[in-house]
């Protein structure tokens, strides 16, 4: 990664301390997701990740208190990537429209073999799973924080809540749909797209 050059009068966004932070922080959690997915949650230890990324095992608890919170941080940081995308959006756009564009753009990243090789992961914790409830939660609550800041109106206010409840319900439902599928495996994304139509359709 090159350095940012600075200029007078202007603050570096990430100091070199910080992006070393982050860097580190990345690699731990790339290193783990594929012991994971090669070893199983419950099969791979917190000294297996630790040494496979090239720290301590207290060097370990700096970054992360737990094997969940790797999975989360994964799971955070896809958000905030959705989240920078929808408040690029025009607010001459629909709202519903706009999540829903940002929603299915962001899961078609993924291959089907990568969507089933995470979800197979999330189901066998029961862990992941109970606190992944409460990620649908912070993530409802960005989604209504970031549609305020595209429309900005407050007597929208109340519709935009609306907004950020039904997209995530929906992407919920359309996740489900997609997991309980037989046979020749649609990608997510039409699962997700027709959730929204539906939506749509209804509302």
């Amino acid at each position: 990664m090159s350095e940012i050059p600075l200029h007078a009068g202007i603050a570096p966004a990430e100091g070199l301390r910080e992006r070393k932070r982050r860097e580190t922080r990345q690699r731990i959690a790339e290193v783990a997701l594929r012991l994971f997915l090669a070893d199983g949650y419950d099969g791979t230890t917190l000294d297996a990740i630790a040494a496979a990324a090239g720290i301590s095992r207290r060097t370990f608890f700096s970054y992360f208190k737990s094997k969940d919170d790797i999975i989360l941080f994964g799971l955070d940081a896809d958000s905030a990537i959705l989240i920078a995308d929808l408040l690029k959006t025009s607010p001459d756009v629909p709202p519903l429209d706009a999540v829903r564009d940002v929603m299915v753009k962001r899961i078609a990243r993924y291959t089907t073999e990568q969507m089933i090789a995470v979800d197979n992961l999330m189901m066998s914790s029961e862990s992941l799973l109970a606190r992944k409830q409460g990620h649908y939660a912070e993530q409802e609550r960005e989604l209504f924080n970031a549609l305020c800041e595209v429309w900005r109106q407050p007597e929208r206010r109340p519709a935009l809540r609306m907004v950020s409840m039904v997209s995530i319900g929906a992407m919920r439902i359309a996740l489900s749909a997609w997991r309980e599928q037989t046979g020749q495996r649609k990608p997510a994304a039409k699962f997700l797209g027709d959730a929204f139509d539906s939506l749509r359709t209804e509302l």
